[in-house]
């Protein structure tokens, strides 16, 4: 009898495609998969043949609110009472996913909250899956999340304690109260350790981004980034075909799902950086609040295209620094501007500068046309930078992610019979 898979994520696309060409990646293997997400991904996972099941996750709404783009932007922080009730609605989806499903093991994202305490309460292997190294402390460099600072050794260190502490410390109340009420369990003290051994870690980036640091332990995975290509009927719109056989390739600039609170301005901004570059580009609005407007021939407004179809055809790609639009990028083996909101995003940023295979980062807050210009401008004509994209695009394209975490995850269960 096949083996049940439980995946559970949320937040926005960035956060459940990768979870999908997993989902791909174990029922091609045998496995049974059930994905849980928010409803608005319902054909995102259908349309890729896996089974869906709706957890009513709170951030890609929240996202769309101007609560949730003021504090993207910095503005203003979330108010924690107002979102306990839809975390807790979440969390109780969750459970009662898993309650029916009854999977052999939980693949789960940070942000559900509950996959590591379904794994508890079920007494099934769980492996928190990231697209980031957060929950493994190293002396190498500090959490990510800190932005890509390095304080040296037992500082870096240091930074993952406080991070959990922190990140956990408005919901540990909570949390231990859904488990009793919920799960009937006792307190938790941390998610690192399950059934008496530490929990699996798979993360979802190449190692030639992020070599693995020494003083890690055999528990945290670097599996290579987890794609999701398109279809193989998708047919791209005709405008876009043409546009890119009309000229010399373009940039692609696109900011993903971070709304901003002024398009208008943010479009006007990027459409002024790249006439002054003298290049031609493809701006994609997607979420990211880049809305159409007058626009120079050189310039194509776009909806939204697969990465895998588009980005080869770039001479470079501009964003925002999420995990999953970055190693798009790379494995195109394009040069990379990346201009952060907050979070990971400036961890990105650097490791693409530190690789030489990008530009410095250009944080949200500071980004003008002239900067943004100059940066493509780099782009467009250091040869050198574009030769160590290329070939560690070749290097990524190499590596199989999804086939190595499936292989994680076929060894522990074999582990336990």
């Amino acid at each position: 009898m096949s083996k049940r898979i439980l995946i559970l994520t949320a937040g926005s696309q960035g956060d459940v495609q990768p979870y999908v060409a997993l989902g791909q990646g174990l029922k091609r293997e045998g496995f049974e998969v059930l994905l849980a997400t928010d409803p608005s991904f319902t054909s995102l996972v259908t349309g890729h043949a896996l089974d869906f099941a709706s957890v009513r996750a709170p951030f890609a709404q929240l996202v769309q609110t101007d609560t949730g783009k003021a504090a993207l932007a910095g503005k203003k922080s979330i108010n924690l009472k107002q979102i306990m009730p839809m975390l807790r609605q979440m969390m109780d989806d969750a459970w009662e996913i898993a309650r029916q499903y009854e999977p052999d093991a939980v693949v789960y994202h940070a942000k559900p909250l509950a996959g590591y305490h379904i794994a508890d309460k079920l007494g099934i292997p769980g492996f928190v899956a990231m697209a980031l190294p957060i929950y493994s402390p190293t002396r190498s460099f500090a959490n990510p999340i800190f932005g890509g600072g390095n304080y040296g050794g037992w500082l870096n260190y240091l930074s993952y304690t406080l991070f959990l502490q922190a990140s956990l410390l408005p919901y540990h109340r909570f949390i231990n109260q859904w488990r009793q009420e919920k799960l009937g369990l006792p307190r938790f003290r941390d998610e690192r350790s399950l059934h008496g051994r530490p929990v699996p870690k798979l993360y979802a980036y190449s190692r030639y981004v992020v070599p693995p640091p020494a003083d890690w332990d055999e528990s945290e995975i670097a599996t290579g980034y987890w794609f999701l290509d398109s279809a193989s009927d998708w047919q791209p719109p005709a405008d876009l075909v043409t546009f890119l056989a009309n000229g010399s390739p373009p940039i692609y600039v696109g900011f993903g799902s971070m709304a901003s609170q002024d398009a208008a301005r943010t479009t006007r901004l990027v459409i002024d950086a790249v006439c002054q570059s003298g290049q031609r580009a493809v701006l994609a609005t997607g979420w990211g609040g880049l809305s159409t407007s007058e626009v120079p021939d050189t310039i194509h407004i776009l909806q939204s295209a697969p990465h895998d179809w588009l980005f080869p055809q770039c001479l470079a790609v501009v964003h925002h620094g999420g995990a999953g639009t970055t190693g798009a990028g790379l494995r195109a083996g394009k040069p990379t501007i990346i201009c952060p909101f907050f979070g990971d995003q400036p961890f990105w940023g650097k490791r693409v500068f530190e690789l030489g295979v990008g530009t410095r980062p250009i944080p949200q807050k500071q980004l003008t046309a002239m900067n943004l210009a100059q940066a493509i401008g780099t782009v467009a004509q250091d040869t050198a930078m574009q030769q160590r994209a290329s070939v560690l695009g070749g290097k990524i394209r190499a590596e199989n992610g999804v086939i190595q975490a499936v292989e994680v995850i076929r060894e522990q269960l074999a582990e336990i019979g």
